[in-house]
């Protein structure tokens, strides 16, 4: 989902500051205390007065989000799903390549024909890499050719680990001649950025 918010949460009688975060599948606050709320466990969802007020089966948190409350709000309520959120549509030809989470692939087969696990074909309009390595950044350049004009290439690469960061994914993807447009919650554990070639280019 990709929100993130600097804010004061109260929790079990205790407030503090720090860092509100919704993922794809979890809530977060870091600061003053760790909060990490699935969200398949929140039972509800409410912005009340300029707070997010949520409600899980380990207890109760507010969060003063200010004007963005029901906003978030609304999004912990009614989540769209992973590939609504990467822009994947039936029709499309797509590739995954590198990339070893099998409910992804399964989502995909439920909504793409036109897929391929292996190698990309010509034209493709959207490219899933995984990325678990510096190693593996040259990939990016590599497949470049294989995606339509107005195509777009994912690359998905692990959160919060030393040995491969945003910034070396960043780095090298500018290097290859693209722009980032995005970056969403893969999953509890990775991150997806998007790489789009320049409109002056297409």
């Amino acid at each position: 989902m990709g929100l993130e918010a600097n804010c004061t949460a109260t929790y079990e009688g205790t407030s503090g500051e720090g860092k509100a975060l919704l993922e794809t599948s979890e809530f977060l606050f870091r600061g003053a205390f760790s909060l990490r709320i699935p969200l398949k466990e929140i039972q509800s969802a409410e912005a009340r007065r300029g707070e997010l007020q949520l409600t899980w089966t380990m207890g109760s948190a507010s969060f003063a989000l200010g004007k963005d409350a029901e906003k978030w709000a609304l999004k912990i309520r009614y989540p769209r799903g992973r590939l609504e959120k990467l822009g994947v549509k039936e029709g499309m030809r797509v590739a995954v390549l590198g990339v070893e989470d099998p409910a992804f692939h399964e989502e995909l087969l439920v909504r793409i024909k036109d897929l391929s696990q292996r190698q990309p074909k010509t034209q493709s309009d959207i490219i899933f890499l995984g990325i678990e390595s510096k190693e593996k950044l040259s990939r990016i350049e590599k497949f470049m050719a294989s995606i339509k004009p107005a195509g777009a290439i994912w690359t998905v690469y692990p959160k919060g680990q030393k040995h491969i960061t945003q910034n070396d994914v960043m780095t090298a993807g500018k290097a290859a001649g693209l722009v980032d447009t995005k970056v969403v919650g893969f999953s509890e554990t990775h991150s997806a950025l998007k790489w789009v070639i320049p409109v002056a280019k297409r």
